[in-house]
């Protein structure tokens, strides 16, 4: 029994770590409902997607909500999204509902729909970029009308079971909870109103629900030294080795190669470490003041392009960032005294869309860091990131002992000499 009630207790705590981003602590997806009138036989509301994550954003092809009625809601109609199903409405006559299922599945609608569809922040394919990258461009919302529900604050029954994928699975949402009504501005902002009723459902992301491996891993290269560090071998997994395919083929030439699949699923290009995206680092100089680092994306999926991506970095030197050449930059203060993290990201219209594997599928940059005299140093590897995200995924890095360390930086066994060694060394020399 103890055993038992051990093993549970090592499951719950793990599964909340597993949730806790320490870059991005109060990182969520916030989904909020706002009740704004009430009909004859339930409410209209909006619903807003609010994506407070610094450097996780929603990518193509986009959010997807679902969730269950507590009663037998239908829902009349929809503004800016749609379900993917209407599901059995044959016991209604003349108005027929959107939708009539226990448990609907939203979805946002795509760019150029009819103005008469759109509502506000909606019609983006799902796309919701990061809170740290853009946070005008950090929600989504849609408007839903509601039948066969409560119709007033006594009686209405919040919905059950929420479930959120962004676009794959790794969230986890909590139950909708009650909120004080929210205030609305009006459009000259000399009148405020507010929601009938508000609730909110807070979802949380997890890699570890999210995949089993890395979706992205990192190499490392220096000026003082000709040993370049890989990714580790299979550092995203070498499940997907069969179907994986040569830079060179012919294949790649073939119409049709490059279109994304319905679930997403990659081409890889065959590498040894058989992962998406490698970032790498490279140490690239040295000067009295300060020291320069080139960072490059490359993407080796034929299938996909990454818009509106990000990268975020975790360094002491971060802390005196000087310039940076090709990327935006903001430094991530997820605790307020410790300064050690950025995220870069692309310039919009420039390098904001990292394009599919091949000649254009990699983004670069360089940046300049000032050096802190008590604390800057080559050696042991310090110069090398602590952490990096891609995407708001965690990527694997080489093992520290791998890194390209200082020529004067030799093990120490290689400079225990024998006596007989340093004899025949100082005999030598004094014939010379």
């Amino acid at each position: 029994m103890k055993l038992f009630i051990l093993a549970l207790c090592v499951i719950v705590i793990f599964s909340y770590a597993s949730a806790y981003d320490p870059l991005d602590p109060n990182g969520n997806i916030t989904i909020k409902w706002d009740v704004v009138s009430w009909t004859a036989d339930g409410y209209v509301a909006v619903v807003t997607i609010n994506n407070f994550q610094i450097f996780r954003h929603i990518m193509n092809p986009g959010w997807t909500l679902g969730w269950s009625w507590a009663k037998k809601e239908v829902i009349w109609s929809m503004v800016g999204a749609q379900t993917t199903e209407q599901g059995d409405c044959s016991k209604f006559k003349g108005n027929v509902p959107h939708c009539c299922k226990k448990t609907p599945i939203v979805v946002d609608l795509l760019p150029g729909v009819p103005y008469n569809q759109q509502f506000s922040n909606c019609c983006k394919g799902g796309v919701v970029a990061a809170w740290g990258q853009d946070p005008s461009a950090a929600i989504s919302s849609f408007q839903v009308s509601i039948g066969q529900a409560g119709t007033s604050n006594k009686t209405v029954k919040l919905p059950m079971n929420f479930s959120l994928l962004a676009p794959g699975p790794g969230y986890t949402c909590g139950p909708a909870k009650i909120v004080p009504s929210t205030v609305f501005l009006t459009a000259d902002k000399r009148r405020k109103t507010q929601a009938l009723m508000t609730w909110n459902v807070t979802c949380t992301y997890s890699q570890f629900l999210a995949r089993k491996n890395p979706s992205c891993c990192v190499s490392m290269s220096s000026f003082y030294n000709e040993t370049i560090t890989p990714c580790p071998s299979c550092a995203c997994g070498c499940h997907n080795k069969k179907s994986c395919i040569m830079s060179d083929s012919k294949f790649l030439s073939m119409k049709g190669i490059h279109t994304p699949k319905k679930d997403n699923e990659p081409l890889l290009q065959c590498t040894h470490h058989m992962c998406p995206i490698r970032v790498h680092w490279h140490v690239k100089q040295n000067y009295n003041d300060y020291w320069r680092v080139k960072i490059a994306v490359t993407n080796f999926n034929y299938k996909m392009n990454y818009s509106l991506w990000t990268l975020a970095v975790q360094h002491p030197n971060l802390n005196n960032v000087t310039q940076v050449f090709s990327f935006d930059y903001k430094p991530i203060l997820p605790y307020e005294s410790i300064n050690d993290t950025g995220m870069f990201y692309g310039m919009k219209y420039f390098n904001d869309l990292l394009m599919e594997a091949g000649p254009s599928g990699n983004v670069q940059s360089e940046l300049l860091l000032r050096k802190d005299k008590d604390t800057f140093t080559f050696k042991q590897g310090w110069a090398y990131p602590r952490k990096v995200y891609f995407n708001g995924e965690e990527c694997m890095l080489p093992p520290p002992d791998t890194y390209p360390f200082l020529p004067n930086s030799a093990p120490k066994n290689l400079l225990n000499f024998t006596p007989a060694f340093i004899f025949s060394l100082l005999a030598l020399l004094a014939v010379m």
